[in-house]
This record gives structure tokens, C-alpha cells and sequence, in this order.
């Protein structure tokens, strides 16, 4: 399996690629853990988020159930992924294809501090479309 890696020098993402012997059917409406083959050592203040790939979305209505899903600085464990097929058609996941794509992202941890108020805002308690279209 290659290394992931950006497929031009302006991607944001490192293409991940599935691990899987031969060919694996995802059904649609089906949900499958499909392991990437890799594993991942960040440093701490790091992580990796892992995104679908718009292609397979647009074309295939495959995505991933969680997403983004997080990796955080501490695992070491296999990266899988939690594909989805919201397609009308059978999909095969073929050894090798690429199946989704990981950000590497700073994080910044918050300091948390209970108030006994909200300050005011414009926007206050509007949520949901209550900008208009």
C-alpha cells in the first residue's frame, strides 16, 4: 500500500487508501468498517481528521458515517474507516482505491468557565434558518 499522500501541491488532504483483499461490496443503505492499512503517530496539539471524498459522494452517494471523524495525538491503533453507501447501486471498495482523505490540524483546547449569563448578541437565540435563504 502506498503512503498517503497529497495528490497536488495544493491539496489540503492526503488520499487514504483501502486496505482490503481483493474486492469488498458495499450494499446500499450498507455500513462497513474498511481499514486503511496505517497507522498514525502525531505529535501532541495535533490531529488527524479524516473526510470523504467529494468524487465518490457525487458520483456514488458513498461517504463516511462519521465524519469528520477525529484521530486524535494519543492513538496508535489501525485506521479504519466507517463507510456508508447512500447510493441506489452496489459500490466495490478494489484494494488500493482511495476512499477518503486525512487533514492534519493544530488544536487548540479550550479553558472552560461557567457563567451564570450569556453575553448579548445580534443574532442572541437565532439558529436553524432564522437568517432566511
Amino acid at each position: 500500500m502506498p503512503v498517503p499522500a497529497y495528490a497536488t501541491s495544493g491539496s489540503s488532504g492526503m488520499d487514504l487508501r483501502a486496505d482490503v483483499e481483493g474486492e469488498v461490496a458495499l450494499r446500499p443503505g450498507e455500513i462497513r468498517l474498511i481499514s486503511t492499512g496505517i497507522y498514525v503517530s502525531m505529535p501532541e496539539g495535533y490531529e488527524a481528521e479524516i473526510r470523504p471524498r467529494s468524487g465518490l459522494a457525487l458520483k456514488h452517494g458513498v461517504s463516511l458515517v462519521n465524519t469528520p471523524g477525529t484521530i486524535d495525538s494519543d492513538y496508535r491503533g489501525l485506521l479504519s474507516l466507517i463507510m456508508i453507501n447512500h447510493g441506489k447501486d452496489e459500490f466495490l471498495i478494489r484494494r488500493g482505491d482511495r476512499v477518503a482523505q486525512m487533514v492534519i490540524k493544530e488544536v487548540i483546547k479550550a479553558d472552560i468557565e461557567m457563567v451564570g449569563e450569556l453575553d448579548e448578541t445580534v443574532r442572541s437565540v437565532g439558529g436553524f434558518g432564522h437568517t432566511g435563504k
